[in-house]
This record gives structure tokens, C-alpha cells and sequence, in this order.
């Protein structure tokens, strides 16, 4: 059978026009939060739409597209699910979900907003969208490996639009944190989400090719969602990701590529009881076989035990031998 004659394997746009209502239609015989919220299901449903920029199954992102075009936070849904609409609002949320099922672009990009944690954060195409694991293990998991006393200097390597680097300064309120990045653009939105959050007096962004800018700084803790992904699965990327930044992405053949200089770099970085948090996502099997002499701990988190790597700056020198440091 082939993907023609097969309905669940049709192209995603091509599936949209021949499903989907248009959005006047959507808007003239809808008329309750729950009927919009069916109808976005139904939509991101039978567009193909992939997920897991802030939401991973089609009811919470319908959840959020309506709540949002309604100026809600997503918590909200309980007290108005049985709302009627006004049509002007019917067919704001109805485009709302044609854009999003026919463009394939993350619902964030066209809310410009995303949550983590609780927290809205600024988000638009300059930067991925806020979805790091390591702001579960800030909450969650991070604190048995820290000694008695906080972290006071703290690094976002590879910040994007900040978000690690805000939750990192309002986990550990005594703390002074740097938020790095290469990219002009995303150091710009990271602006924005530090300015949100009243923290411009304890964030400080730094443009630059890894630690090239930080002038010799040490920290206690380093937070790092570096671009992880394999060529292999780079290349089956679903639409909504290809959307993101790739560079972003994008992490060489077995997805080391950056993740090598960020190891070795650290030991110049971190303090002596310093902790580099490290997120790897699904590429513990090519982490092991490119640092087999790394002694390191997996830290768990929901989605799972291997995503995330923690590793002390002692274990880093013990890997990489040099110059004494």
C-alpha cells in the first residue's frame, strides 16, 4: 500500500485541505470552548501533526492554542470549558488551527509564547522552543548532588532565548548566572525573556563560540542543551522541528560534535567542586562509545534515565589528561 492509498500516511498539508473545515465553517457552527477544543483535536489529528515543543499528544495542544487566543493561561480550561464564544473569537482560535496544522510550524512560533515549569517565557523562530529537561532536574533532581551550600556562579551554555538561564537565577535566588550563546538573534529574545522576569541585574548574556567569551569565569554549576542531534535522525526530522533553528539541532554524525569541546572545556570553567548538567536526549548509546573513559552519572528525569548527564570537573580531568589546571 502506499502512502496515497493509505489515509494515515498521506501528506500531512494534502490531508488537511481534503479534512478540514474551513475556518469560516469552524466558526459559524461552533460555539463552546469544548467544541473548539474537539475541533482543534480533530484538526491536529488528521493533519498529521507532530508534537513536543511544550506538549506531546493533540488535546493539551489544543488546550493551549484555545486558551491562548482567549488570553488565558492553559491552567484555565475547568472554569471555562462550557464558555460560549462570541464568532469574532471562534474565528480567531479557528485560523489559529489551520495555521498550525497547515504551516507545521510548533504552536509556540505562533503564539509567541511558551510554558516550562509554570512559566511563560517570550518564544519565537530565533531560538528552539523551551523545552529542556534540565528545568525538571532543576526542580527535582539536582539537588542531592550539590554540596551544603548553592551554587553562587552559574553558566547557561548554549542559552538559546534563556529560558534555562531564568529558571536557573529564580531556583537559586543568591546566585549570579551568565547565559551564553553564539547567535546575535537568540541572545536578543533571551533579552526579552530576562526582562520579563525582572532579572537584568543578576543574568548577564554573553555572545560567544562556547566559553571563547567568558575571560577564564569559573562556576559551581554549568547548565548545556548544545545542538545533540544525529545526522541520521536530523535527516527524519518531522516538519515542526525542521522549523526550529537547525543549528540548534544539528550535532554531527553521532551528534558529539559540540558536546566534545563542551566537556574539555568545562574543566577550565568549573570551580573544584564544580558540576557541569549535561542534556544528551536520546544519544546515550553514541555519548558512551565517544567518552568511554568518562565516569559520569545519568540523571533521571520523567521522560527518562538517560537524557541527561552530570559530571564532576575531578572526572572530567581524570578523561581528558593535559596540562595541569
Amino acid at each position: 500500500m502506499t502512502a496515497l492509498e493509505d489515509p494515515r500516511r498521506a501528506p500531512p498539508v494534502a490531508r488537511a485541505r481534503r479534512v478540514l473545515p474551513s475556518a469560516a465553517a469552524a466558526a459559524r457552527d461552533l460555539r463552546t470552548v469544548r467544541d473548539l477544543v474537539r475541533y482543534a483535536c480533530t484538526c491536529l489529528e488528521a493533519s498529521g501533526a507532530m508534537f513536543g515543543h511544550g506538549t506531546d499528544n493533540a488535546w493539551d495542544e489544543a488546550v493551549w492554542m484555545v486558551l491562548w487566543s482567549l488570553h488565558l493561561a492553559p491552567d484555565q480550561l475547568d472554569r471555562v470549558i462550557d464558555a460560549r464564544l462570541l464568532p469574532a473569537e471562534r474565528l480567531a482560535i479557528a485560523h489559529l488551527v489551520q495555521r498550525r496544522c497547515t504551516e507545521r510550524v510548533p504552536a509556540a512560533y505562533l503564539t509567541g509564547e511558551a510554558w516550562l515549569r509554570g512559566h511563560r517565557f517570550r518564544c519565537d523562530a530565533r531560538a528552539l522552543v523551551p523545552r529542556s529537561l534540565i528545568a525538571e532536574a532543576l526542580d527535582e533532581a539536582l539537588d542531592d548532588w550539590l554540596d551544603a551550600r548553592a551554587p553562587e556562579r552559574i553558566l547557561d551554555l548554549c542559552t538559546g532565548g534563556g529560558s534555562l538561564a531564568v529558571l536557573a537565577a529564580l531556583r537559586f535566588p543568591d546566585a549570579r548566572v551568565d547565559a551564553s550563546d553564539l547567535s546575535r538573534d537568540a541572545l536578543a529574545l533571551a533579552r526579552e525573556n530576562r526582562a520579563l522576569f525582572g532579572l537584568d541585574d543578576r543574568i548577564e548574556l554573553v555572545e560567544g563560540d562556547l566559553y571563547g567569551a567568558l575571560d577564564g569565569r569559573r562556576y559551581d554549576l554549568i547548565l548545556c542543551n548544545p545542538p545533540y542531534v544525529n545526522s541520521g535522525s536530523m535527516d527524519t526530522l518531522p516538519a515542526e522541528f525542521r522549523a526550529e533553528p537547525q543549528g540548534a539541532l544539528a550535532g554531527g554524525r553521532d551528534g558529539m560534535d559540540l558536546i566534545r569541546p563542551i566537556l574539555t572545556g568545562a574543566i577550565d570553567h568549573l570551580a573544584p567542586e564544580g558540576l557541569l548538567l549535561l542534556e544528551i536526549g536520546h544519544e546515550a548509546p553514541f555519548f558512551e562509545q565517544a567518552f568511554p573513559a568518562l565516569e559520569f552519572a545519568y540523571l533521571p528525569v520523567a521522560a527518562g534515565d538517560t537524557l541527561l548527564v552530570l559530571v564532576r570537573r575531578d572526572q572530567l580531568v581524570a578523561a581528558f589528561p593535559g596540562p595541569k589546571r
